[in-house]
């Protein structure tokens, strides 16, 4: 016979990332950032502790707050637009996708090898040679669109 136990305050635990308090309590992570909490989803933040510290550590905090910045500037332009995780998915799988070019690495989704926008990189390797890419092209700016643009010129991707 099983039983249930019931708590009186909700279990939580720690997830700090080197200089970046966080909790995470009920599948939510709570990260205390300079500027304010931000709440996301505990898988999410899992994915950004361990892709956004590009080998140093200390900039993981510096890295979400440009990350929520942007986003938060992104959010206001009526033409912003982020798809859904289905529809990205059926798209990475017809084209053979590995690489995901657009939005910031809050909404950026997990399931590609590669991630970035414009040319900075989220997660994934180096690649020299051109990779199947899906880009979110309504979030990035002029400037961004300019720089892609040759590097996917000579490709059919």
């Amino acid at each position: 016979m099983g039983a249930v136990v019931i708590f009186e305050k909700s279990e939580y635990w720690d997830t700090t990332a080197g200089l970046i308090k966080a909790v995470t309590t009920q599948g939510i992570a709570t990260i205390h950032l300079p500027s304010e909490p931000l709440s996301l989803d505990g898988a999410q933040w899992h994915l950004l502790k361990h892709t956004l510290v590009n080998s140093e550590p200390s900039a993981l905090g510096a890295n979400i707050q440009n990350g929520l910045t942007r986003q938060l500037r992104l959010d206001k332009h009526k033409k912003h637009r982020s798809f859904a995780w289905k529809i990205l998915r059926t798209v990475k799988e017809v084209f053979q996708a590995t690489k995901y070019q657009g939005d910031t690495a809050l909404t950026v989704p997990p399931f590609f090898k590669n991630a970035g926008r414009d040319n900075e990189r989220n997660w994934g390797e180096e690649i020299a040679t051109p990779q199947p890419t899906v880009m979110n092209w309504s979030v990035l700016d002029e400037k961004e669109k300019l720089d892609l643009i040759p590097s996917h010129a000579a490709t059919d991707n």
